[in-house]
């Protein structure tokens, strides 16, 4: 893929975070994804691309857009599989709190893993930490080895996961250990990248969450030199029957990195839309805006952060008691 789409790419996730950003803290999470999602289907049909939509909304008869199977893009080559998520965080957008964003990862045709739509356990670390995890270790274990990489005491190790009921044993075994634990109440994308970052303050990611959500996640460590790990954690026979149906022999199989997202040829682009560790939220300024968004690309190792003003559409100007008042 050409370097020249990475900013075709950020344009498409700075749309969906304008058009989310307007319903920060407002409570209605359904009008914040369907404005994102709009935005973003809106942007795709001016990109030089053939694209199919792998991870997406949902189905074609779930979802109006962003469809897994849809084509977005002008139609021109490269042919690319597209993983998308309008709004990382409908609940934070609709609530007000921080690491919401826009993200889309985008690589060569039979690239990202078609991940369906359930749970998936995983464990995700930094450049510095790779190859010293397993799923398959225990907590403890995986604690002292990346504190051992990254040269910290494990009392100076920081966990990050899902505060959910279902990760209270992983919690309880992270502070037995004498790690720090951030918990976070959603968003594990932004949570995975920022095991990347020194400065994020954050080292490792435990817990089940999302698949999709870690094909995207997975994507953008590839191009930080990050690792990851999973496993899908289908639940009921519906859910196994679903896994096998898509193309997996071994619903239990465990899924390194190369496995998420094959090659290197990969690109990622998020825009924050609420304030967070990575990316600074949407700040409207009357007529303009700004956003702050982060590219990569895993062919080469760049990490882009953008920051941008937009020009907001004007209304158009009215008259009061005859007085040209200029725009409302």
């Amino acid at each position: 893929m050409e370097r020249e789409l990475a900013l075709e790419f950020v344009r498409v996730t700075e749309a969906a975070a304008l058009a989310a950003g307007r319903f920060m803290g407002r409570g209605d999470k359904e009008a914040a994804d369907r404005a994102a999602v709009d935005a973003m289907r809106a942007v795709f049909d001016t990109v030089n691309i053939n694209g199919t939509v792998v991870i997406g909304e949902g189905e074609m008869d779930e979802a109006p857009m962003l469809y897994i199977g849809e084509k977005v893009g002008t139609g021109i080559e490269p042919e690319v599989d597209v993983a998308v998520d309008p709004l990382e965080g409908t609940n934070l957008v609709a609530k007000g709190l921080p690491n919401a964003l826009a993200v889309v990862a985008v690589a060569p045709r039979g690239c990202l893993l078609h991940a369906p739509d359930i749970y998936m356990n995983k464990i995700a670390v930094g450049p510095k930490a790779r190859g010293c995890i397993s799923l398959d270790a225990g907590v403890t274990e995986n604690l002292r080895n990346v504190a051992r990489a990254l040269g910290k005491a494990v009392r100076d190790v920081t966990a990050i996961i899902l505060d959910r009921p279902r990760h209270a044993h992983i919690i309880e075994e992270i502070r037995r250990a004498g790690a720090r634990v951030k918990l976070i109440s959603d968003g594990d994308v932004s949570a995975a990248i920022a095991t990347a970052f020194e400065n994020s303050g954050v080292d490792i990611l435990f817990g089940i969450g999302g698949a999709p959500e870690g094909v995207l996640a997975a994507a953008a460590l590839k191009c930080l030199g990050g690792e990851m790990q999973a496993r899908l954690m289908p639940n009921g026979e519906e859910e196994v029957a679903r896994v096998l149906q898509m193309g997996f022999s071994d619903p239990g199989k465990l899924l390194e990195l190369d496995d998420l997202v094959m090659g290197d040829d990969v690109l990622f682009a998020a825009t924050g839309i609420t304030d967070g560790d990575l990316l600074r939220g949407v700040r409207y300024r009357g007529q303009t805006a700004e956003t702050h968004s982060l590219v990569m690309r895993g062919i080469t190792g760049t990490i882009r952060n953008i920051y941008a003003t937009h020009i907001l559409a004007r209304k158009p100007r009215f008259v009061a008691r005859g007085k040209d008042c200029g725009e409302e």
